[in-house]
C-alpha cells in the first residue's frame, strides 16, 4: 500500500478562500488596508493574501506570505493583519499564519498593483 502524497499533483497548493461569506468583502477590505513598507501597495493587491477562510462562527483565518522570507517585518505583518481585521463587525477571531509554499511571484500581483508600480 502506498503512502499519500499531501501534495498530489494538480492539488491546488493555495487553498480556496470563503468568498461567498457575508464577511468577505469587508476582510479584502480590511487587508487592503495593510502595506508592504518597502512596496508602496497594499498586501492584498500585490497577492501576499493567499486564503481567506471565514467560519460558520465567523472566525477569519488568514493565509498569507511575504515577497521574501527575509522581509524585514516578517515578524510583524501577520499582527498587522490580524488589528486591522479584528474590529471589523462580526468577525468573532482571526487568525493569520504565514506560509512560503507557494513562493510568492510578481505574477500574483493584481493589475491595479502592476500598473502602480510601472509593470503595465
Amino acid at each position: 500500500m502506498t503512502e499519500q502524497n499531501p501534495h498530489l499533483e494538480g492539488t491546488p497548493l493555495i487553498a480556496p478562500s470563503s468568498t461567498d461569506h457575508p464577511l468577505y468583502d469587508s476582510v479584502v477590505d480590511a487587508c487592503r488596508t495593510v502595506f508592504d513598507p518597502e512596496i508602496p501597495v497594499n498586501i492584498y493587491d500585490l497577492g501576499l493574501v493567499y486564503t481567506i477562510e471565514i467560519s460558520d462562527q465567523s472566525e477569519v483565518r488568514i493565509v498569507m506570505t511575504l515577497t521574501a522570507p527575509g522581509c524585514p517585518v516578517a515578524g510583524e505583518m501577520p499582527g498587522w493583519v490580524a488589528e486591522a481585521v479584528e474590529p471589523l463587525p462580526g468577525v468573532k477571531q482571526v487568525d493569520v499564519d504565514l506560509t512560503w509554499e507557494p513562493p510568492w511571484g510578481m505574477d500574483m500581483m493584481s493589475d491595479e498593483a502592476r500598473l502602480e508600480l510601472g509593470f503595465m
